[in-house]
């Protein structure tokens, strides 16, 4: 395989669900030993929190899974990510809407949501935890393992059905 497979997770600011999506992913990634194959990146519709570290609730969560979130750091999702990413995975359908408002129209990545892929949650969107309490960040949690366990084994069936 020449080129990496890149997935970009997105929420609003990229400091609560996207960055946990990607810790999550990323850590799924590592443990099937395909860190060298796809690469992971997490971004915001929003410029809020460019620069900032993920929600320190988040981390705390994260970090009691095993997650480890502390060198991730806000960034706004621009157009040319399209361009980059083969996967542009929107937590809710207000993001979802924000990137389909800015997919360049040649664009052959389109956005999606990202539990679409989830295998035990029937949601289609993932809450913003930022106005709650501890509870929602676990909730977030699970709802991302499912998630990623599911997006890992659909890009292994689309591009390593061979290898892995």
């Amino acid at each position: 395989m020449s080129k990496k497979i890149s997935v970009l997770f997105v929420c609003m600011g990229n400091i609560c669900r996207s960055p946990t999506a990607e810790a999550v992913f990323r850590h799924y990634v590592e443990n099937a030993g395909l860190s060298e194959y796809i690469l992971i990146d997490s971004a915001g519709t929003h410029d809020y929190h460019v620069g900032d570290a993920p929600d320190t609730r988040a981390q705390r969560s994260a970090q009691q899974r095993g997650y480890d979130m502390s060198k991730l750091r806000g960034r706004q999702v621009e157009a040319g990510d399209f361009r980059h990413f083969d996967y542009v995975l929107a937590m809710d359908r207000a993001n979802m809407a924000i990137l389909q408002h800015i997919t360049p129209p040649d664009s052959t990545t389109q956005p999606q949501l990202f539990l679409k892929y989830a295998r035990h949650h029937r949601e289609r969107e993932v809450p913003d935890p930022y106005f709650g309490g501890m509870d929602g960040f676990e909730q977030v949690l699970d709802m991302v393992e499912d998630a990623a366990q599911g997006l890992l084994e659909d890009i292994r069936q689309q591009y390593f059905r061979h290898r892995y």
